[in-house]
Formats: structure tokens, sequence, C-alpha cells
């Protein structure tokens, strides 16, 4: 079983994005996410895997991200790479990495993890870009959502309306499209630059009677879960 999972993060490197071949929907992101438990004292070891084989890498409308599960996290997770792409663009142009590069990357990072999680593809409907040094701890909600539209219209309307808030934070709203887990249908983000400081912007907005009518207008939805996560390393 874990020889199988092995090999499909390969070919989810060589192809990147497997997402990017289902669909042609012009200027659509999109992400496929992959968590796993590393070994003991190996962050360190993976996050230079990482650079390494990235290094020179030029990114087509695309990112990947190495990050650190904290809070939240289930079965034992520790990381999870996230593969971002815009639908129907390659991530990279063909031969970009290299076959030996590619083998020599996973063949270290089968020394450094000990397991291998669950994965889930999504598309990306709301996004506000930031500088991850700066806010580099994000919380995550898995939510179901009834009405789609009504939710990502309450959403837009609440990063407009506290902007000055909001400045300088990863903000997101998107979907889980395959493999939804624990049947949650899309998530919400934010990033700060610690998790005090999401705490005391989430404290500053439910202050604001203004806020918590906006919440409202985003429609019925339901908890799943949240969690955080330490943004290790971003390639653009």
């Amino acid at each position: 079983m874990q020889t199988k999972k092995l090999l499909l993060m390969k070919k989810l490197l060589v192809s990147v994005a497997l997402f990017a071949t289902l669909c042609l929907t012009a200027q659509t992101q999109a992400f496929t996410a992959v968590e796993f438990k590393a070994k003991d004292f190996t962050q360190k070891d993976i996050a230079e895997a990482f650079d390494k084989v990235f290094e020179g890498v030029k990114m087509n409308q695309a990112g990947v991200t190495l990050e650190r599960l904290w809070m939240g996290s289930t079965e034992g997770m520790t990381h999870r790479i996230v593969w971002m792409s815009t639908l129907g663009v390659d991530m990279v142009d063909e031969g970009a990495i290299s076959p030996d590069k590619n083998e020599a990357f996973w063949s270290k990072m089968n020394n450094y993890i000990e397991e291998w999680g669950t994965g889930t593809s999504g598309r990306i409907l709301s996004w506000q870009e930031a500088d991850v040094k700066e806010t580099p701890y994000v919380h995550i909600w898995d939510i179901k959502v009834q009405d789609q539209n009504q939710f990502k219209k309450g959403h837009d309307n609440i990063v407009k309306s506290f902007k000055e808030d909001f400045n300088g934070r990863f903000v997101g709203f998107g979907t889980y499209d395959i493999a939804k887990p624990n049947g949650a249908s899309h998530w919400v983000i934010v990033s700060g630059k610690n998790r005090n400081d999401n705490l005391m912007l989430y404290d500053k907005l439910q202050k604001s009677n203004k806020f918590i009518k906006l919440i409202q207008e985003r429609g019925d939805f339901e908890n799943v879960r949240d969690f955080e996560i330490e943004v290790l390393k971003r390639k653009l």
C-alpha cells in the first residue's frame, strides 16, 4: 500500500497538474493537497529536498507549497504538499523537472516519510494574495455550504468591507470536488503572523455588528472541522 501511494505521489509531480488535465475552464485555479506523516526530525531534510527539486523551475500560473500541520491535524499526519494550477495550463513545461531529479526527490522523500495520508482536489473561487513570509500561519475551515453562490458573494463582501483588517493576509474560499474530506463541500482560509495574530483578528471582527450581519448573509452552512497549517516553503 505504501509503495502504491509513493508511485501516486511521483505521478503527481511528474504530470504535476493532475487536475489541470480534467477541464479547460479559462483562468479557474485548482489545487491538489496530499497529507503525510514525516519521520521524527526530518522536516529540515524535507524542506531542503523541496528546494532542490524546484530549484530553477519556472512555474506556469501555478505554485506548490510544503506545509506543516498543527492544531486540528488528523490520523497523526504532520505535513502536506499542495499543488496549485490554472485549469488547462501545465504547471511546468515538459522536461522542466528531469526524470533523474524527480527520482532523486522521491527517493529522499521515501526515507523521510513514515506514512502517506489522504488527498483531495478542488477549485479556488475567491483569493486574496499575500506575503507568505509575513503571514505563514493559515487557519482553514472545512464546511458544507448550502448555496455556493450566496456564500461566495457573502465571503467577498466580508473581505471588501473589512479590507483594512484583512490587509496583508491570505483570504480564500473554494471547493472540494474530489475526495471531499469528511463530506465537506468547501473551505475558507485566513492567514496571520501566528496563532495569536489570528485570534486577535477574530476577537476584533466578532465584536462588530456589521461583521456578524455579513456572516449571516453567507447563508446556511455547517462546520465540518478546522485546522491550522504553517507554510514552510512556497514555489511560484
